[in-house]
C-alpha cells in the first residue's frame, strides 16, 4: 500500500473516485442514523440527538466529497471512515457499511495514483486518453 495518503492533494481522478465513494456513503450514513434513532425510541430512549449527531456524520461526508480538491478533503475523508466504524458501536450492521466504503476508500486511494501515471505516459506518447477515441 505505498499509495496510501493521510493528507494532502491528491491528483484529479483520485479525488474523483474518492468523492464519489464519500457521497454514496453519506447515503448510508444517514439512513443507519434513521435507524439509530429507531432503535432508540423502541429503548424508550429520545432518539433526536443521536438522529442530528448520525445526520452530522452524514453532512460530513457531504462536505468532505466537496473538499476533496483540496488538502482538507483527504482528512475529512479518514474522519468520515472512522466515524462509521464509531457508528457501529450504537447500529451493529454499520459494521458492513464500514467493511464496504473502507476498503473502496482504500482502492481509491492505491489505484487512482496508478491509473494516474497510466494516463500521463500515454498523454506524452500521444495515444489517445479513453478507449475508442481517435
Amino acid at each position: 500500500m505505498s499509495g496510501l495518503r493521510l493528507w494532502g492533494r491528491t491528483g484529479t481522478f483520485t479525488w474523483r473516485m474518492l468523492a464519489t465513494v464519500l457521497a454514496a456513503q453519506s447515503i448510508l450514513l444517514f439512513f443507519g442514523a434513521l435507524v439509530a434513532r429507531g432503535l432508540a425510541i423502541a429503548e424508550g430512549r429520545d432518539g433526536e440527538r443521536i438522529l442530528i449527531l448520525g445526520s452530522g456524520i452524514a453532512v460530513l461526508a457531504i462536505v468532505a466529497a466537496g473538499l476533496m480538491r483540496g488538502p482538507l478533503g483527504l482528512p475529512l475523508g479518514w474522519l468520515v471512515q472512522a466515524a462509521t466504524w464509531a457508528s457501529a458501536l450504537v447500529v451493529p450492521a454499520m459494521v458492513g457499511v464500514g467493511i464496504v466504503f473502507t476498503s473502496l476508500w482504500l482502492y481509491a486511494l492505491v489505484k487512482g495514483p496508478r491509473i494516474e501515471a497510466m494516463m500521463a505516459a500515454r498523454r506524452e506518447q500521444g495515444q489517445p486518453q479513453e478507449p475508442g477515441s481517435a
